[in-house]
């Protein structure tokens, strides 16, 4: 279990090496975390909010594995990764050997509406809801009913040729935007507080027929909540 400081050039490099879902689904939106957002969520989860290093996380909708894994590294007691998707989960069985974390890892073949269970720390990338509108809210809710820390990933609400610039002056992603008026209202709703949202750019490649460019960029916001 990782004990020292971690770089996060070798997180990052970590996060690199697994491997994507060979045929993702846009009705799930199975759009895999980039490297380079997924170590940022967990370098200031497990270094800025002391969410990570010896505590148990669970990754909601962990697709191949990415978050899980990266929490693994970084030092958690105890990592689960549960998705509904039994191809994910198979590559995500096959990313933690490659990665050497098979040990420390519990994948789990279920939809999120049947998990049970109380964890320190709760990291997702649900589906945004571009295909399924409010398919986010589902991923939500069960995160602040399992977790004390919650790190939720969230289609962005800024304007991106703005908030780029902002973003590449802290290379740190340091900046802090204000939360959407309706997630702000359901998660005081189901008991949460919103501590900070930090946005994030983040490059996805083409994937599915429907995309008219080789990559796709835009800005997600992470969520930080805390519920009890």
């Amino acid at each position: 279990m990782q004990k020292r400081f971690a770089r996060k050039l070798d997180l990052e490099m970590l996060l690199s090496k697994v491997k994507p879902h060979p045929t993702p689904s846009p009705s799930l939106e199975q759009y895999t975390v980039s490297a380079n957002v997924a170590a940022q969520m967990l370098y200031m989860a497990a270094y800025t909010y002391g969410d990570i290093v010896d505590k148990t996380v669970l990754d909601l909708g962990c697709g191949t594995g990415r978050l899980a894994l990266g929490a693994a590294f970084l030092g958690a007691k105890e990592v689960v990764g549960v998705d509904i998707d039994i191809t994910a989960l198979k590559v995500a069985s096959e990313n933690s050997v490659d990665t050497g974390l098979k040990d420390r890892m519990q994948w789990v073949a279920a939809d999120v509406d049947v998990v049970c269970g109380e964890f320190d720390t709760v990291l997702q990338n649900p589906p945004f809801g571009v295909q399924k509108r409010g398919a986010d809210r589902k991923f939500l809710e069960k995160a602040l009913k399992s977790g004390k820390a919650v790190y939720s990933l969230h289609k962005g609400t800024q304007d991106n040729a703005a908030l780029a610039g902002k973003l590449k002056a802290h290379r740190e992603n340091t900046v802090q935007v204000s939360p959407s008026y309706f997630l702000r209202r359901f998660v005081e709703k189901h008991g949460g507080t919103i501590r900070a949202v930090y946005p994030m750019a983040m490059i996805i490649p083409y994937m599915f027929n429907f995309h008219t460019k080789k990559k796709h960029e835009f800005t997600v916001d992470l969520y930080v909540i805390e519920t009890r």
